[in-house]
C-alpha cells in the first residue's frame, strides 16, 4: 500500500527540485523528507528521484507517481467538498484567478452565478497561471481563470493533461505612450518603429514576451522600469518614463495622460480561459463559465480605450 503523506512529499520535492526546499513548505526536517522518499522507493522496489549535488530530479517513476499523487490529492478534496455538502447543505466553489480578468471578467460572471444558484458559497484566490494551474491539478481550486503568451499553459503536458482548457477570448496588447509623444497620434504602429524608445513593464512576464517579439522586429528593447501591475506602469508611462506594452483588459480604468495605440499583425497576445480538472462535473462551476464567456463577449464588443 502506497503511503499518502509519502506521495505528498514526493509532489513537494518535485516542484521544489530540492529536499530543503520541499521540507520548508512541508514544515519537516530534509532528514525527514529524505526518509520519505526512500521509504516511499523501498514500498516501489525503484528510485522516483536521481540526486546530484545540483538538487534533485524525478527519474520515470518518479513523474508517474507525482501524476498519481496529483490525482489523489484532487480525489480527496473533492470527497472533502462532497462531504461538506452533506453536513452544511450548501456547495462550496473555489476560483483561483489572475488581478486583471479577475477585475474585468469575474464580478458579473459572480452575480449571474449566485442569481442561478443561490447560497453558493464562493472562494475567490488570485493567483498566476503557473500557480493557479497546480491548485487546478491538486482540487484546490475548482477553476482557474487563467492566460497564456506564446506556446502552451504553464506545465501543460499536451493532450493527456488532466486539465481541460476552454478558451474565452484573445487578449491583444497594445502600445501605451504619453499623450505627447511624436507617435500617439497614430491609428497603429509596427513593433519596429519602437526600437529607440525606453520601456515600462507592467508585468514582470511581460519581459520575455516582449524581447521575443521585439528580437523579431530587428531591435532589443531598453527596459527602463519594471512593475507588477498595469495600472502603475501606466502611470508611468504618463510621467514621462517611457512607454508600455499593455494587454487590452487591463487598460481600464483610463489613466490621463497616455495614449493608447494598437500593434500591427501580428501583434503579441495573452490567450485567456478557463482550466478545470478533466472529468469533474459541477453545475456551479460549468454557470460560471458560461458566465465567464458571456462577459468576454461584451468585453470583445467594447472599443478598446484610447
Amino acid at each position: 500500500m502506497i503511503d499518502v503523506q509519502r506521495l505528498r512529499v514526493l509532489r513537494a520535492v518535485a516542484e521544489h527540485g530540492s529536499f530543503n526546499r520541499a521540507a520548508t513548505e512541508l514544515r519537516l526536517t530534509p532528514s525527514a523528507v529524505s526518509q520519505h522518499i526512500a521509504a516511499l522507493e523501498r514500498s516501489l522496489g525503484t528510485e522516483v528521484v536521481s540526486r546530484s549535488t545540483r538538487g534533485v530530479a524525478l527519474t520515470p517513476a518518479g513523474r508517474i507517481m507525482v501524476t498519481a499523487a496529483e490525482s489523489v490529492t484532487a480525489e480527496l478534496a473533492h470527497a472533502r467538498q462532497q462531504i461538506d455538502r452533506l453536513e452544511t447543505g450548501r456547495t462550496q466553489l473555489t476560483v483561483a484567478t489572475f488581478s486583471s480578468g479577475g477585475r474585468l471578467l469575474l464580478p458579473g460572471a459572480l452575480a449571474r452565478l449566485a442569481a442561478d444558484h443561490p447560497g453558493t458559497v464562493v472562494h475567490v484566490r488570485e493567483a498566476e497561471p503557473e500557480d493557479s494551474l497546480p491548485l487546478v491539478r491538486q482540487g484546490a481550486v475548482d477553476l482557474a481563470l487563467a492566460y497564456a503568451f506564446d506556446g502552451p499553459l504553464p506545465g501543460w503536458s499536451g493532450p493527456r493533461d488532466r486539465l481541460t482548457w476552454r478558451p474565452l477570448m484573445e487578449d491583444p496588447l497594445h502600445v501605451v505612450l504619453p499623450r505627447r509623444h511624436p507617435l500617439a497620434g497614430r491609428a497603429e504602429l509596427d513593433l519596429g518603429e519602437l526600437a529607440a524608445q525606453p520601456w515600462v513593464l507592467g508585468c514582470l512576464k511581460t519581459a520575455g514576451f516582449l524581447r521575443r517579439h521585439a528580437e523579431q522586429a530587428g531591435f532589443d528593447p531598453d527596459v527602463r522600469s519594471t512593475t507588477t501591475d498595469y495600472f502603475f506602469a501606466r502611470s508611468l508611462v504618463a510621467a514621462g518614463l517611457g512607454i508600455s506594452l499593455i494587454p487590452s483588459i487591463a487598460l481600464t480604468p483610463k489613466v490621463p495622460g497616455v495614449r493608447t495605440v494598437p500593434l500591427r499583425p501580428p501583434a503579441p497576445t495573452r490567450h485567456l480561459g478557463v482550466a478545470t480538472l478533466r472529468g469533474r462535473r459541477h453545475a456551479q462551476a460549468q454557470t460560471l463559465i458560461e458566465a465567464l464567456r458571456e462577459q468576454a463577449d461584451a468585453v470583445l464588443n467594447k472599443p478598446v480605450p484610447c
